[in-house]
């Protein structure tokens, strides 16, 4: 490549040019923030953008990315990175047979999971941060491994000998009198940055835009999205079904749309099996699926839905084992579509937060993960920034592994940059977050991007206060509570039913609140006013929205449960883009002066208008955003 000055011509493109990134700007790429947090293999470029030709180019990481629709990759092997325009009734693809493309999803990236690293992920801890065990009382040698304890006890003699300070491997100083105050002693609240989003918050759209729950849902999940699924399960049917003797009778975007409604009308009426749905009992029947679509027609569709290219699948068959290699290749162009719609039609309040969601396929893939607070079944494991006040997913991520990321910071704290994008969202976000991602060099490098944040702690996190000094007792009474801090940090121990440990970068220690609690008091329990931190009732607050969300998107999930893991991501990201709908249908007519419909009402007008019949049943659905649901 040049050194200095570059000259390109679109028309001149040749198939093996490869660009530098060097030479783009960073609203160039759609995956910018995840790449340099270490979660991508390589940089995936917007449609249409084109490299500067500047001397002074913004810098970038030095990698060779894949530029579309013309240019190809060096050491990065091209592939399909970014989502192609539609290409339907493409019937003459080449595709391998399912049971080859199964076997491939299986052991694509069995060999990158590090077994004590993923179980100290399935505890919530990370391998990187969460280094010494738990302990009542502080042991300097814990810090550091065996064989560097020597030397480490020797700094630490040396440092205390002069002056008594001490500074942490993470950078953070403590003294030797430092030591934890109660809630009697004042503490100064720190300055707050002023919240300035870069756009307004709420939903991104014209007032009188959208008056459906089909055009709400529109929004996120495009009407061409339906078309493109649409060609790609003909390309892939026709090939499986030629294998078998059979004929493929081509669905069409009207087919996908009918499918989609009813794979939301399921989620909305429970049977015990799929055949029930078309069952012709005269007194334990439902009628509705059987007008839109056989039970035949249904199952088929199951069978091969596909949301990527047959042709580009082959190619990126050739590449397992190498970097090109895109383990997510097979959900790309859906995956990415969601993504963007989610951040483009909605920007979040000033209170959010990361969650982490789990998609339960029954095939088995090496990117299977656990939550083992929530459930030992295995899945996908997704993070997702949300917004605390509505519980609107703005964006999301799928966890492909510990191989895909630069563990030199820990698993938890790349999440959260890769996450918090401050360039979108602005500046004075406060971020809430619990023990997996807290720590302090998370929120002391979030303060530098003008975000705060606060969230439950582990003790043995690495930054945690190391002070024994009037510390919070195990056998200390209900309410009592005690608060230290460290530079530009609070942290604050709170004794509830059990000891709770917080940190924040935005809180006072102590504003006089009070909950109520169960006491009791000589052999009976009475319910009394306890004192509470002001970071424990906040951070309680705010995820109380999301955590309703979750438990409703979980009530209305599709109910239908593949074999093929890519079927299933198809089926969350449906999840995500209902509720996302909902919820702008919610803020938008709320602010229009109207009485929004609720959940169940919107879903029943969605299933309706996907399906055309919304005029015959109109009378059973309120299908006007001003009706009361």
């Amino acid at each position: 490549m040049p050194s200095k000055r570059c000259y390109f011509h679109r028309e001149s493109y040749k198939k093996d040019l490869s660009l530098c990134a060097r030479h783009f700007t960073k609203n160039c790429f759609q995956n910018y923030s995840q790449f340099t947090a270490g979660f991508g293999l390589k940089l995936l470029l917007k449609e249409g953008a084109v490299p500067t030709i500047k001397d002074d180019c913004e810098p970038q990481p030095r990698k060779l990315v894949p530029v579309v629709p013309a240019v190809a990759v060096e050491g990065f092997h091209a592939s399909a990175s970014v989502p192609k325009k539609n290409t339907t009734n493409n019937a003459d693809c080449i595709v391998g047979s399912d049971e080859e493309l199964d076997f491939c999803d299986q052991d694509s990236v069995a060999s990158s999971v590090d077994s004590s690293a993923e179980d100290m992920f399935i505890d919530d801890m990370d391998p990187i941060l969460d280094r010494r065990p738990s302990s009542d009382l502080y042991l300097p040698e814990e810090d550091y491994d065996s064989k560097d304890a020597p030397q480490h006890r020797k700094r630490l003699c040396l440092s205390s000998a002069e002056g008594g300070d001490r500074k942490s491997e993470n950078g953070f100083y403590w003294t030797e009198t430092e030591k934890w105050q109660s809630s009697d002693e004042a503490d100064v609240e720190p300055p707050l940055l002023v919240f300035t989003p870069n756009q307004n918050p709420g939903p991104q759209i014209l007032p009188n835009r959208c008056s459906s729950a089909l055009q709400f849902f529109q929004l996120l999940f495009p009407k061409s999205m339906f078309q493109t699924i649409a060609g790609y399960t003909n390309s892939y049917a026709a090939k499986y079904e030629e294998r078998k003797g059979k004929l493929w009778n081509f669905i069409s975007q009207s087919d996908m749309k009918s499918y989609v409604a009813l794979v939301i009308y399921m989620g909305m009426f429970r049977c015990s099996s799929l055949s029930d749905y078309w069952s012709e009992s005269q007194h334990f029947s439902l009628s509705f699926p059987a007008k839109i679509m056989s039970y035949r027609k249904f199952l088929s569709i199951s069978k091969v839905l596909h949301l990527s290219e047959s042709r580009e699948d082959e190619k990126n068959i050739l590449k397992k084992g190498t970097a090109g290699y895109e383990r997510l290749g097979k959900i790309q162009p859906l995956y990415q579509v969601i993504r963007e719609s989610c951040k483009s039609y909605f920007h979040p309040f000033q209170n959010i937060t990361i969650v982490e969601r789990m998609v339960k396929p029954q095939a088995g893939t090496g990117l299977k993960q656990s939550l083992k607070s929530r459930s030992p079944n295995m899945g996908f494991k997704l993070f997702a920034l949300t917004d605390c006040t509505c519980g609107y997913t703005w964006d999301f991520f799928v966890y492909e592994g510990k191989s895909c990321a630069s563990r030199s910071e820990g698993l938890s704290y790349e999440t959260v940059m890769a996450l918090v994008d401050e360039n979108m969202l602005g500046s004075g976000y406060k971020l809430f977050v619990d023990k997996f991602y807290t720590s302090p060099t998370l929120f002391t490098d979030l303060l530098d991007k003008k975000v705060l944040a606060c969230g439950p702690v582990w003790p043995n996190r690495t930054g945690y206060p190391k002070s024994a000094k009037n510390k919070l007792l195990s056998n200390a009474p209900r309410g009592t509570m005690r608060w230290i801090r460290q530079d530009k940090l609070l942290f604050v121990e709170w004794k509830d039913s059990k000891e709770v440990q917080m940190c924040s970068s935005f809180h006072k220690a102590y504003e006089g609140d009070t909950v109520q609690r169960k006491v009791r008091r000589d052999a009976h329990r009475t319910l009394e006013e306890i004192p509470v931190p002001a970071v424990v009732l906040d951070y309680s607050k705010n995820m109380e929205a999301v955590d309703s969300s979750d438990c409703i998107t979980e009530h209305f999930r599709a109910i239908h449960k593949p074999k093929k893991w890519y079927q299933c991501m198809f089926y969350h990201f449906l999840d995500i883009a209902v509720e996302n709908a909902f919820i702008m249908q919610e803020l938008v007519t709320k602010g229009n002066g109207k009485k929004p419909l609720t959940r169940k009402a919107f879903l029943q007008a969605l299933i309706l208008e996907l399906t055309d019949i919304d005029s015959l049943d109109s009378a059973a659905v309120p299908l006007t955003l001003s009706s009361s649901g």
